[in-house]
């Protein structure tokens, strides 16, 4: 379970701390894959992740504060808010909301190692969980950053993605839901209107979340931090109010507001309340009586040798009581707020004594306004000492341990701010002891004379300067009541006005007694009666904060940091607007370029011989399961046996030193490639183990199973036997018997020569019309046979013939017609067999326009391209001959040259010979034509066919062995020699016939 802690620090913030016996742990969620590393690399990113570099230390002028942030500048423009200086993050804060927050974006990093993906406040959340579990270490994550750099926003998406990532048992759903609740009260009570935000966080929170040692967390929402009405009261019903509760801490608001309304007016210097308006209110509210409460508001109890006297107050004091009163109330119920948070948070459970626990620290940032007082002064000096703890643990530390480890490298000079802290934080010599020095000491202290006290004892300090010690230039700057500290961020004037009264308790006794008899039970337990009998003056403001602040950093000197840098782009809180100066300012004070220069010097992985040897043994046959030498050795066999190169690792007194991360994540894929080899083997040992034990038990059970189960099977066997050797038998006699009629001897023998022939006959079918193959059947099958064969081919037909198309059909017939016509008996036949007919030779833009006009209605069957041969000296000439339904045209060019009606085709004569010429005769006397027509076809065979075809005279086809005689007109005859030859030739020839020699392609 989760339990949250909150410290308060008496300038009015507050610290979540830890609580009684340790922090929080939860349950419920699973062990990620790898080892949590705090390094990462640039990888295969999408092009967008690639504006600028995600990793300062890829940075190539790295000691440049320039190319420093124009790298911020050029991510920033991107969205890209992200950016890696080693292991720490730095986030700009680009002051709208991107879609880098949900669901899909958490399990993108979730168990994934920094350089797989692009930088990411989750990444550094999801590293610590990893860092904790694999190394049972307590981590930290701080968060750091001026006001308004979104410090508080970055705390809430690391709580967001531990809901998220770490499942809640349903044991944690109320606090869940009171953790979801608490900041919108926290900050409706403790955050107020600065110069640098709206919504600034007037306290600190530092809170531990306890892991036990199967990694479960409670499972938080994300943290709505509206502060209107109805959110606050919700909240408070979820945290546990009830309505007296609220009523109740309402009317304590109510009376500080009215408190600030109390006038005073004076008679012989003395203070008198002007109005009983107000006591009235305040009386009702808090639950007092009037008349005690006007006389606790303008007179002060003094105790003197025993007895207690009423001293009346001046105007000044009655004021400074009041005032004193309305801080007390609402800063005592602020911490009861608080206390009460905690108790709603807390869940013991003592099922789990080991846990381990990650702290996350959201606090104010370096404030620097143009009047800076008290409250300035503690907030800049709690971020000294952050810093300090980020110079020891990150830098400083840094070159200790190399140093310590033996490891060579160039030293890092950085600035070192124990100078500042000492000055603010020293015993007796510091400016908080001098403060508290000078509020305790009797006689006329004041602000002024505590300011006279700093110039004495620390004026001579490199980083102190006063109006009074400094020279001409820093006097016309600074006024007579301040004092200037040097600080790592900057200058800083404070105005020492206010300062002891601040830092000193003021609230009078009686004011306190007052308070302890208030019906208001919220009061009641801030003020306890018990006060009233300490007779101890209280702790000032200042030693409070600086003791707390102690144990804040203790708590965080004891764990694994993790860093979070948060940066403001402009102090307007425009999206896009990127301020070079603001952000330089905030670059120096945060010492990322100390932190980079350190990061580009040394080494991204070291770990302690023991641990290294421990974690990754199991890569190298030589150290697993054990190593029995010297754990320096065994850390060399294994590197070498991973193929480390020198530069890339150091060997240390106690410790590896890795330079680059990519070879402890090559490792890290290494063993968890080993994990699945080992667990294998594990699975396989106990499983043989327990299948043994399981197989002993079985035996004796399966002996007897097995010996009847012989038995039956015997039988069977047996009984099979005798039923084969009936049947054999009455084979035997059936096959005797074939030729006999059927009776009762051959009936089987008969029945299974049938039974196979149809068996037969079913796996042996034709596959095709054209396959004739048939078994041949038994005697007495005959007739059934023939029944079934003549079935089988009129299927075959019907089925072959019901997949034709009617194109296909029609190609059919044509081929039909042609193979009655010229099958054996035309040479060049073959060769037209697989070549479809076409409907037309020649293309529309081949036929002249005014031939298809001449032709009018008459509708084109087929064309083709021919040669005519003239009737008086053969000469050729380029012809095209068109079909029509009634006659056949002879066409040059755009003139219809003749045509043949096919009722006066007397015949078509053609050679046998592989020769495209064909003659068309018609009637001699017919005066319309001049005499038969002698042609020459490139698709003799296709154009003849169409021919007989369209003119319906198939049997004028004469197709002649030697010679074909022709009508040349007016009785005169001429003659076509055909010859068979190598080549086609057609010429004229001495004897004045046309000769026509081609190659005889098929012997018939």
């Amino acid at each position: 379970m989760m339990e949250l802690r909150i410290q308060l620090i008496p300038t009015g913030e507050i610290i979540l701390s830890p609580g009684k016996n340790g922090e929080n742990y939860c349950h419920g969620c699973r062990a990620v894959a790898s080892d949590g590393v705090r390094a990462m690399m640039e990888s295969a990113l999408t092009a967008r992740d690639r504006v600028g570099v995600q990793d300062f230390v890829l940075l190539e002028n790295y000691t440049s504060e320039a190319a420093f942030i124009e790298n911020l500048r050029k991510r920033f423009k991107e969205n890209l808010i992200y950016t890696y200086i080693g292991s720490v993050l730095v986030s700009v804060n680009p002051y709208k909301d991107l879609e880098i927050y949900n669901k899909n974006h958490m399990e993108r990093y979730r168990g994934v190692n920094f350089y797989e993906v692009s930088p990411h406040i989750y990444a550094v959340g999801d590293n610590s969980y990893r860092s904790m579990r694999t190394e049972r270490k307590d981590q930290c994550i701080l968060i750091s950053g001026e006001s308004g750099a979104g410090k508080t926003e970055a705390s809430k998406k690391i709580l967001q993605y531990y809901a998220v990532t770490c499942p809640a048992s349903e044991q944690v759903q109320t606090v869940k839901d009171r953790l979801l609740q608490s900041n919108p009260v926290l900050e409706a009570f403790g955050n107020a209107k600065t110069l640098r935000n709206d919504n600034s966080s007037r306290f600190g929170k530092y809170m531990d979340i306890q892991f036990d040692f199967k990694g479960n967390c409670p499972k938080v929402s994300s943290i709505n931090d509206r502060s209107d009405w109805k959110t606050v009261r919700k909240a408070l019903t979820v945290i546990g109010f009830n309505e007296v509760d609220v009523e109740e801490l309402l009317n304590i608001i109510a009376s500080v507001l009215h408190l600030g309304n109390v006038q005073y007016g004076g008679e012989d210097g003395n203070a008198c309340i002007t109005s009983d308006t107000q006591i009235k209110y305040l009386a009702r509210l808090l639950g007092v009586n009037g008349a005690v409460l006007t006389e606790a508001l303008t007179h002060k109890k003094i105790i003197a040798k025993g007895e207690e006297l009423m001293s009346p107050l001046n105007l000044e004091q009655a004021s400074s009581a009041r005032d004193a009163l309305s801080k007390a109330v609402y800063g005592r119920t602020f911490t009861w707020l608080v206390n009460k948070i905690n108790a709603s948070l807390t869940y013991t459970d003592d099922s789990s004594k080991h846990y381990s626990v990650i702290g996350l620290l959201d606090i104010y940032g370096f404030e620097v306004f143009q009047y800076n007082s008290f409250e300035q002064f503690c907030i800049n000096y709690c971020n000294e000492k952050l810093q300090q703890l980020f110079i020891e643990l990150t830098l400083k530390s840094e070159q200790e341990e190399y140093e310590a480890e033996g490891i060579t490298w160039e030293p890092v000079q950085y600035f070192n701010n124990k100078i500042i802290c000492d000055l603010v934080e020293e015993k007796f010599k510091g400016i908080i002891s001098i403060l508290d020095e000078e509020c305790l000491r009797p006689g006329d202290a004041s602000d002024l004379t505590f300011l006279e006290k700093l110039e004495d004892t620390v004026g001579g300090h490199a980083h102190f300067v006063t109006h009074k010690l400094g020279d001409t230039k820093t006097r016309k700057v600074m006024g007579r009541e301040e004092f200037r500290l040097l600080h790592y961020a900057g200058e800083v004037n404070y105005n020492v006005n206010g300062f002891l009264d601040k830092n000193n308790d003021l609230l009078f006794r009686n004011l306190k007694e007052v308070m302890c008899m208030s019906e208001n039970k919220i009061l009641n337990q801030c003020f306890d009666r018990e006060e009233l009998s300490d007779k101890k003056r209280p702790e000032t403001a200042a030693a409070q904060f600086k003791a707390s602040l102690a144990k804040l950093m203790e708590i965080l000197m004891s764990k694994e940091p993790s860093y979070v840098r948060c940066i403001k782009p402009n102090d307007s809180k425009q999206a896009g607007r990127f301020d070079d100066v603001l952000i330089r300012h905030q670059v120096k004070y945060l010492g990322l370029m100390e932190n980079l220069r350190v990061r580009r010097a040394g080494f991204a992985y070291r770990r302690r011989y023991e641990v290294f040897l421990q974690r990754y043994k199991s890569l190298c046959p030589d150290t697993w399961p054990n190593w029995e030498g010297k754990l320096s050795d065994g850390v060399a066999t294994l590197v070498k046996h991973l193929g480390y190169k020198p530069e890339e690792y150091k060997l240390g007194r106690s410790k590896i030193f890795i330079r680059f991360p990519k070879t402890l994540f090559a490792t890290e894929e290494a063993l968890e490639t080993r994990k699945h080899s080992l667990a294998t083997k594990l699975q396989a040992g106990w499983r043989g183990y327990s299948q043994k034990s399981k197989f002993q038990k079985l035996r004796t059970s399966a002996i007897a199973v097995q010996a009847w189960w012989r038995g039956i099977l015997a039988r069977r066997r047996a009984q099979r036997r005798r039923q084969a050797a009936d049947t054999i038998r009455r084979f035997v006699k059936g096959f005797k018997n074939r030729h006999r009629e059927r009776c009762p001897e051959n009936e089987y023998f008969l029945d299974y020569v049938r039974f196979s022939f149809l068996m037969k006959l079913r796996r042996n079918l034709p596959k095709n019309v054209l396959d004739k193959s048939w078994p041949t059947p038994p005697a007495a099958l005959t007739e059934a046979s023939e029944q079934l064969r003549k079935l089988c081919m009129q299927n075959m037909v019907w089925s072959y013939c019901k997949k034709i198309s009617p194109e296909w059909k029609h190609q059919m017939e044509q081929k039909m017609i042609a193979s009655e016509l010229f099958k054996d008996k035309k040479d060049n036949y073959p060769q037209s067999v697989p070549k479809l007919f076409v409907s037309t030779r020649l293309n529309g833009e081949d036929i002249n326009p005014k031939v298809v006009q001449a032709l009018g209605s008459e509708k084109m069957k087929y064309a083709v391209p021919v040669t005519k041969y003239d009737r008086k000296g053969y000469k050729a000439r380029p012809r095209q001959l068109l079909l029509t339904s009634s006659s056949a045209v002879i066409v040059e060019e755009a003139k219809l040259k003749q045509r043949i009606d096919y009722g006066a085709l007397k015949g078509i004569s053609v050679s046998s010979l592989s020769d495209g010429l064909f003659v068309l005769h018609v009637p001699s006397d017919d005066n319309k034509q001049k005499g038969d027509v002698v042609l020459q076809s490139d698709h003799v065979i296709e154009t003849l066919t169409k021919i007989a075809i369209c003119s319906d005279k198939v049997n004028t086809i004469n197709i002649n062995q030697g010679s074909i005689t022709f009508t040349v007109g007016q009785g005169k005859e001429g003659t076509i020699d055909f010859t068979p030859g190598s080549e086609l030739l057609v010429a004229k020839a001495k004897n004045g016939h046309l000769s026509v020699t081609a190659p005889r392609l098929n012997s018939r």
